[in-house]
C-alpha cells in the first residue's frame, strides 16, 4: 500500500522546518530539510530495509551505512518505484547494531532524528548477539529524546511479540479505486507501465500499488495469463484452435507447481477484471458467463498441485474456457 513511502513522508514532515513552526498539514517541500529528505540523503532521516548479508563476517556500522546508501540511491534512481526486497534479504544483526549506534548520536542537521524500518518482520533478532536485539527492544521502549521510530510491515503477525508490545499500531488500508486511478495517472507510473492495460493494473494491484512492482516473476505470470485468456477467446476456427494449442504447449512439461500455478492465479485476476468490465458496460450475460469460468480455473489450480502435465492441463482448461466464453 506504500507504507514505507508513507513513513518516509511522515519522517520528512517531522523534520520540515516550516511544518514545525507554521503547523502545516504536510511537508513544505521547499526548506532544506525537505529537499534533503525527498532525495533520500537527509543525515537525520535514516531508512533501513532488508538487504543481502554483507560478505564481511562482522561488518561495521560504516559498512552497513554505505550499503544502505547505495541501495537508497538505487531506489531513488527508480523514481520511487522500487521492487520489494528479496526473500533472502533481511535486517541482520549488523544492521540492528548500526541503527542503535546512530540512535545514540545527536542530529546532524535537524532538531530531531527519524528512523524508518521497512519490512520490520524480517529482523533477525537472535542471530549471534542477543545483546544487540535486547538493546533494540530497549530503544523501542525508551527512545532517546528527539528520536522517532517508524516500523512498517505487511505481516504484523510475524513481528516479534516483544516488538509488537512496544509500538503503537496503525493500520494502512488498501487504496480506494479513485486513489489507485490517480496513482496510475501519475506520469512516472504511466511510463513504467505503458505496455500494460490499465484494467489489468487495477486488477493486479487490488488497492495495493506495490503489488505491481513484484518483479519479473509476477510480470511473467500475467504475460502468460493474458496469452491464455486471448487463446480462450479466439474464435472456433482452425487458426483459433492452433492458438490454443500453441498456448498450451508453452507451459512446462514437468512440475506443474511454481510458475504455472502463478499463471493460473494471474488468470483468475484477469477474469475478475473482465467480469467487472463487462458488467459496467451493461453486458450482463457475458459477465455471468465469464464469472462462471472461475470454477474452471480453481479446479485447474487444485489439479496443478498433483503430478500432472501443465501442457495437458492447460489444453483441457482452454477447451473448457473457450466453450464457456464463446457460446
Amino acid at each position: 500500500m506504500g507504507k514505507q513511502r508513507l513513513a518516509l513522508w511522515l519522517g520528512q514532515y517531522l523534520l520540515c522546518e516550516r511544518a514545525t513552526v507554521e503547523a502545516l498539514p504536510e511537508p513544505c517541500a521547499e526548506c532544506q530539510q525537505c529537499r534533503y529528505a525527498s532525495r533520500g540523503v537527509h543525515p537525520d532521516l535514516h531508512w533501513f530495509f532488508p538487504r543481502p548479508r554483507l560478505k564481511d563476517s562482522d561488518p561495521s556500522t560504516d559498512d552497513v551505512k554505505a550499503d544502505l546508501a547505495d541501495a537508497i540511491k538505487e531506489r531513488m534512481g527508480d523514481e520511487g518505484l522500487w521492487t520489494p526486497s528479496l526473500g533472502s534479504e533481511g535486517l541482520f544483526m549488523a544492521t540492528v547494531r548500526a541503527l542503535i549506534s546512530l540512535a545514540s548520536m545527536r542530529p546532524a542537521m535537524a532538531q530531531s532524528t527519524v528512523f524508518v524500518v521497512g519490512d520490520a518482520e524480517r529482523m533477525v533478532s537472535q542471530e549471534s548477539s542477543p545483546e544487540a536485539a535486547n538493546a533494540f527492544l530497549k530503544l523501542l521502549e525508551e527512545p532517546p529524546r528527539g528520536i522517532t521510530l517508524l516500523l512498517t510491515t505487511s505481516e504484523p503477525g510475524a513481528l516479534l511479540p516483544t516488538i509488537k508490545s512496544r509500538v503503537v499500531s496503525v493500520r494502512v488500508p488498501a487504496l480506494s479505486p479513485a486513489d489507485m486511478d490517480a496513482f496510475l495517472g501519475d506520469p512516472v507510473v504511466e511510463r513504467k507501465f505503458a505496455q500494460t492495460p490499465r484494467d489489468e493494473l487495477l486488477a493486479r494491484a487490488n488497492g495495493a500499488p506495490g503489488a505491481l512492482l513484484d518483479g519479473d516473476a509476477t510480470s511473467a505470470a500475467f504475460t502468460g495469463a493474458r496469452r491464455l485468456l486471448e487463446a480462450a477467446l479466439a474464435p472456433a476456427t482452425p487458426d483459433g484452435a492452433a492458438e490454443r494449442a500453441k498456448a498450451a504447449a508453452k507451459q512446462g512439461v514437468a512440475g506443474a507447481r511454481g510458475a504455472f500455478s502463478d499463471t493460473l492465479d494471474a488468470l483468475t485476476v484477469l477474469l475478475h477484471a473482465r467480469v467487472r468490465q463487462l458488467a459496467q458496460a451493461g453486458h450482463e450475460s457475458d459477465a455471468r458467463r465469464t464469472a462462471s469460468t472461475m470454477m474452471l480455473v480453481e479446479t485447474a489450480k487444485a489439479k496443478a498441485q498433483g503430478n500432472v502435465s501443465p501442457q495437458l492441463l492447460t489444453a483441457s482448461l482452454l477447451a473448457a474456457l473457450h466453450q464457456t466464453l464463446n457460446p
